[in-house]
């Protein structure tokens, strides 16, 4: 029903390529189910992103509703990245982002920036740019003049040519525009941080614990080059491990205030794209002076653990300290020689028996945390192969082995130590929260979940109806429906347990995904309100401070610990941060994981007209999705191109059935599929249901 007046809700406006949008209040609103609709004419005086003021005007059935935006609070894009267009009325830059429909308009005189004759690029020849002519169908990143709105184009002028659409490497660059992610370091920056010393005064190293006798170690990826973290395991005599975390001290090197540090505040993170990497700070700190090179001494910040046979810590103290890694390993070497690779063990003989324990504490650690409730999600990740040239060569599956366990279970360890640590002295601090999974994301999964015949047990839902059916004694049945009220009760138990019960069922992945979906996501914030995933009442980011800022945070909160000072920062000023890296982390997820997906379009380019072995991962009205097994490449099956038959949707098993034949197509089904066509504009992969062509009998 139609609505006048009432207060204004401010959110973020998001924006759909059809032209509607809906606004995605700061704060949940009680009386109203979900976002705010606004209709293509309101959702166009804004663009995508912006922050701004609505007011609600009409409620629907169901909690929905409609608004109006009524002013603009913030502006999202001061730049846009897109393609420069020549046309006889104009020049104008098509945004790259569909949900940005508007195209811009660029003035005479406003499509070179002054005395640029051409664009040098990493990796490519530069640029020769004489006139506009040269720019049409390039990829442009311009700043915005004068913002469109529901009567029109708006005018910007271009600042950077980054090349043509298929050039290597302007995926990137477009994507690291896209996200606004700061990519150049100011001058400023890279003149502080080429001042920062590479030796280690005598005076640091004396007034700190010297661990440089010790067999320390780094383990990562093959292809890292910021080392955070170094470990070491012995036994007590009393038959107890002994656990050293060492993390890099970059709060030695980056002081609060001074121009590096800002720099990454507004950063917040790095962002690792499959060839790239866009770091917190600048190389000669992230790579060299800071990271943990082998055989190098570095400045530490260690925790210092002591676990009990049943993987509890029992006792811990954390201090300042100085190391010289060992070695440098790799995944791949750890795991290999605690197999069994003869030539790796006889190449780290010293260290076998060192990761030998290491391999018999983490997985008592990890047995500890199965006790109490802790979810382990073994979802594989995709991981796109490059050659020597730079091109793709393949979409493989992320290796996961002992290696990586021993790395994850030491550094939650640390964390969680930690986080106690400076909670117990009271000193302000940025925790890492992850809290109650939302009632209606756990209905949803519940409904899913049944068509697999397990549940999350969390019995009847509170809020949905439910049938009570009674049996009387002369046999007859009679059934009344009730609606439950009250509180979901559930804990990370209950997605423990679910876990179990799938491992090893056909289901198992798509399960595990949709489980993954139903949970909040993990978030900064200064008050701490526990980690509902790792079933753990206080737990906090500290063993990567080279490429996450909040780590850096929590250093200093622990410094100020040792040196008996005041808190380094306020509860007010560390819930600030706290939300500005929690937006830093989701906009760097966003924009890797859009790379990725654009990266894997590229990839089947070549594979148009091929089919797959596929798993349907949803179902909607108009069709369903698949991910290829072997390819980790999502797309859809348009319902209308599923042959044989006429196939409708039903919402309430989700599945889709044919008319006549009763086939259907669910989800957790494995079918085979062909690749019919690549949308460039959408970047979706449109699939249809393989069917092989009958052979025919000679006669």
């Amino acid at each position: 029903m139609p609505e006048r007046g009432g207060k204004l809700i401010h959110g973020r406006l998001s924006v759909h390529r059809d032209g509607y949008g809906f606004l995605i209040p700061d704060q949940p609103l009680p009386d109203i189910d979900g976002d705010v609709f606004l209709p293509p004419a309101a959702a166009a005086k804004a663009m995508h992103g912006d922050r701004v003021s609505v007011r609600i005007t009409r409620r629907g059935t169901g909690g929905r509703a409609e608004g109006d935006i009524i002013q603009i609070l913030e502006r999202a894009n001061a730049t846009l990245v897109g393609t420069f267009r020549l046309r006889r009325r104009g020049m104008f830059v098509q945004p790259h982002d569909g949900r940005l429909r508007e195209w811009i308009e660029i003035p005479d005189g406003l499509a070179i920036p002054k005395g640029l004759s051409s664009v040098d690029r990493v990796g490519a020849p530069a640029l020769e740019i004489r006139d506009e002519a040269d720019l049409d169908g390039m990829i442009v990143n311009i700043e915005i003049l004068e913002f469109p709105d529901e009567q029109g184009a708006g005018a910007g002028r271009v600042v950077e040519v980054l090349g043509h659409p298929d050039d290597f490497g302007v995926d990137v660059e477009i994507i690291i525009r896209k996200h606004h992610i700061p990519h150049r370091f100011p001058p400023q920056v890279l003149e502080e941080a080429a001042r920062v010393p590479a030796a280690i005064p005598k005076k640091e190293i004396a007034r700190r614990r010297d661990f440089r006798h010790l067999d320390i170690v780094t383990i990562d990826g093959e292809t890292a080059r910021d080392f955070d973290d170094a470990v070491w395991v012995g036994r007590l005599p009393n038959g107890n491990f002994a656990l050293q975390v060492h993390i890099a001290d970059v709060s030695h090197y980056v002081r609060p205030g001074s121009e590096t540090d800002r720099e990454a505040a507004l950063r917040g993170t790095s962002v690792y794209f499959p060839d790239r990497a866009v770091p917190m700070l600048p190389l000669e700190l992230s790579t060299d002076i800071c990271s943990l090179r082998p055989h190098q001494d570095r400045l530490v910040m260690s925790a210092l653990l002591e676990i009990d046979s049943k993987g509890d810590v029992v006792a811990q103290q954390f201090t300042r300290g100085v190391i010289r890694s060992a070695e440098r390993m790799t995944y791949t070497d750890v795991h290999g020689l605690l197999e069994g690779d003869a030539a790796l063990r006889e190449r780290y003989a010293k260290l076998v028996p060192r990761f030998e324990l290491m391999r018999e504490l983490a997985l008592l650690l990890n047995r500890m945390r199965t006790r109490r409730g802790s979810i382990d999600f073994d979802l594989p990740e995709a991981v796109i192969e490059f050659d020597e040239f730079g091109e793709m060569t393949a979409i493989t599956r992320g290796p996961r082995n002992i290696a990586h366990r021993i790395i994850e279970e030491f550094m939650l360890a640390a964390n969680e130590a930690v986080a106690s640590h400076i909670t117990a002295a009271q000193v302000p601090m940025v925790y890492r929260v992850h809290e109650l999974p939302d009632p209606k994301k756990v209905v949803e999964f519940e409904e899913i979940a049944a068509q697999f015949s397990v549940s999350l047990g969390i019995g009847q839902i509170p809020g949905k109806r439910h049938a009570i059916v009674t049996r009387h004694r002369d046999g007859r049945k009679t059934r009344r429906d009730i609606t439950l009220t009250g509180d979901i009760k559930i804990t990370s138990r209950n997605y423990q347990k679910l876990i179990r019960q799938i491992e090893g069922r056909p289901e198992e992945r798509i399960l595990s995904y949709l489980m993954l979906r139903s949970l909040r996501q993990a978030r900064y914030n200064a008050d701490n309100a526990g980690h509902f995933a790792l079933a753990s009442d206080c737990y906090t980011h500290f063993t990567s401070p080279i490429r996450r800022y909040p780590d850096l945070l929590v250093h200093r909160a622990l410094g100020a610990l040792f040196d008996g000072g005041h808190p380094p920062y306020s509860h007010d000023r560390l819930a600030k941060l706290a939300e500005q890296n929690s937006l830093s982390e989701r906009t760097a997820a966003d924009a890797e994981r859009e790379l990725v997906e654009w990266k894997k379009l590229k990839f089947m380019t070549d594979h148009i007209g091929d089919d797959f072995p596929a798993l349907i991962i949803n179902t909607a009205k108009y069709g369903f999705f698949v991910e290829l097994e072997d390819l980790f490449v999502e797309g859809l099956v348009r319902l209308e191109s599923i042959p044989g038959d006429r196939y409708r949707y039903h919402e309430n098993s989700r599945r889709i059935v044919g008319e006549r034949s009763r086939a259907e197509y669910r989800i957790g089904a494995r079918l085979r599929v062909r690749l019919d066509r690549i949308d460039a504009v959408e970047k979706k992969l449109e699939f249809s249901v393989y069917a092989p062509k009958k052979k025919t009998k000679r006669r």
